[in-house]
């Protein structure tokens, strides 16, 4: 009965320490990173409470965990100052994530205690103070700081040059009337989704995400952002579906009918992801409302990961099939159309799972450090550069795009070759008019009439290229 007053009274008086921080003082011994101590009076008031929030939870599992029963000596369970530690055999190591109370902490770094052969917490030779080990809290720091803003501008720089390639894109596709079919009105729709993703993400990395102030604030302007930033995320995956949606309607269902309803598809691009989007804000403010919905540490992110897994797997089925009913018309008919498609199909086909794989193996980071920043690398290149990927693909490498520019640029030679041999011939009238000047006129008669044979010799060619690949188009 006397231990367990003893335990009520140590917890109310934590839960008073709770309730006012600011009668904390340095009656708690903080843990040691080698032999430097630091008193909690010294840290901001958010870290303090941080620590005295900790401390209490701690006394509140000591007092609720079982007794220690297997054989042998053991140390006893304990609060170090920072972080709780429970019963452990002599003469083993316990391990757990640092604490994230400091900026300059780690917390996917590991915290270990010793036990030693008496059952007594190892204690440090200088200090003669029990002692947990947070050296490599802060070992990797600064590298990892370093590497932090690599990514940072690694991924401004992939949504610039993304949102300038689909920009791009998007005006060959509204310039070149010859272009205009529903595919590519799909692909416009997807393009912009992918521009305004870019757009809101480069706003939230630029305005909440590199400015702490921000997130200690909390205003509502960062988790409208927010909102429209995982909308627009579900947008880019759900068009990509669309995508895979009228191909199959249009290989395997409609058998190489062209027109579709489009509206259909504009309710699940741009109707549908408002759904899970909107449940997740109402989650997040009900269940898990930290400063500016910035982490990432929560389970409620499926609402919005969830369909676009199933989105992506949704549409590697279509292509799946699409690819069979391709192959099957190619060998029984060898239909011009099917070779046609079939280029359509390989691109979506490569698209699909480089662009969804961060939702697969993201719960698999790897916990060594290097293969850890090699899979931060390579990630937040699928992540960041998706738009110019996407542009890349679908736009500078489609052939109907690249024949459409192959033809302008002939015809603007052809017409930029027609001003020289007018500008030629303006010159020669004018220079056999004008006969005041000591170099023969017939040494300007010939010069033009060379210019003009080349000129027409080169045009011809070029028309003759001209037409023959209007003939191929």
């Amino acid at each position: 009965m006397e231990s367990q007053a003893v335990h009520w009274l140590v917890l109310s008086l934590l839960l008073i320490l709770k309730m006012l921080p600011s009668l904390a003082t340095e009656t708690y011994a903080e843990p040691t990173i080698g032999t430097v101590v630091t008193p909690i009076g010294t840290q901001k008031v958010e870290e303090r409470q941080k620590i005295i929030d900790a401390q209490y939870k701690c006394f509140e599992k000591m007092y609720r965990d079982p007794s220690y029963n297997k054989t042998g000596p053991y140390c006893n369970r304990t609060w170090d100052g920072w972080l709780c530690w429970d019963d452990s055999p002599a003469g083993t190591y316990t391990s757990q994530n640092c604490p994230n109370y400091f900026p300059d902490f780690d917390s996917t770094e590991k915290a270990t205690k010793y036990c030693d052969e008496t059952g007594s917490w190892f204690r440090h030779p200088e200090s003669n103070r029990t002692w947990s080990n947070y050296t490599l809290c802060i070992a990797y720091t600064t590298d990892k700081l370093k590497m932090a803003y690599i990514l940072y501008y690694m991924a401004i720089v992939g949504h610039a040059l993304s949102i300038a390639s689909l920009l791009i894109s998007l005006g060959i596709f509204f310039y070149f009337k010859s272009l205009s079919c529903q595919r590519i009105t799909l692909h416009k729709n997807l393009f912009c989704s992918y521009v305004l993703n870019s757009v809101f993400t480069i706003v939230h990395l630029t305005t909440v995400v590199s400015n702490p102030k921000v997130v200690e604030s909390n205003p509502i302007g960062c988790k409208v952002l927010h909102f429209f930033h995982q909308y627009m995320l579900g947008c880019n995956y759900f068009w990509m579906l669309c995508e895979g949606i009228y191909l199959h309607t249009l290989i395997v269902v409609a058998v190489f009918a062209e027109e579709q309803h489009l509206h259909w598809y504009y309710l699940l691009g741009w109707g549908f992801p408002l759904v899970p989007a909107s449940i997740h804000a109402i989650a997040r403010t009900k269940y898990f409302d930290d400063n500016c919905w910035m982490s990432v540490e929560t389970h409620l992110l499926y609402i919005v990961h969830g369909p676009i897994v199933a989105a992506l797997l949704v549409n590697l089925f279509f292509l799946l099939n699409i690819v069979r009913v391709l192959v099957t018309k190619l060998r029984d008919t060898h239909r011009a159309e099917s070779n046609m498609y079939m280029k359509a199909v390989r691109a979506t086909l490569i698209l699909v799972p480089l662009l969804g794989i961060q939702f697969v193996i993201i719960p698999w980071r790897p916990e060594n450090r290097l293969a850890g920043e090699i899979y931060d690398y390579i990630m937040h290149i699928l992540m960041h550069y998706q738009g110019l990927l996407v542009a890349t693909i679908f736009c500078f490498f489609n052939g109907e795009v690249q024949a459409a520019l192959r033809r302008q640029w002939m015809q603007y030679k052809a017409q930029w070759g027609q001003r020289r041999r007018d500008h030629c011939s303006m010159r020669s009238t004018s220079y056999t008019a004008t006969s005041i000047t000591e170099v023969p006129a017939y040494l300007y008669h010939h010069d033009c009439r060379s210019e003009h044979l080349n000129g027409t010799h080169s045009e011809d060619s070029e028309l003759a290229v001209l037409r023959s690949a209007e003939t191929y188009a």
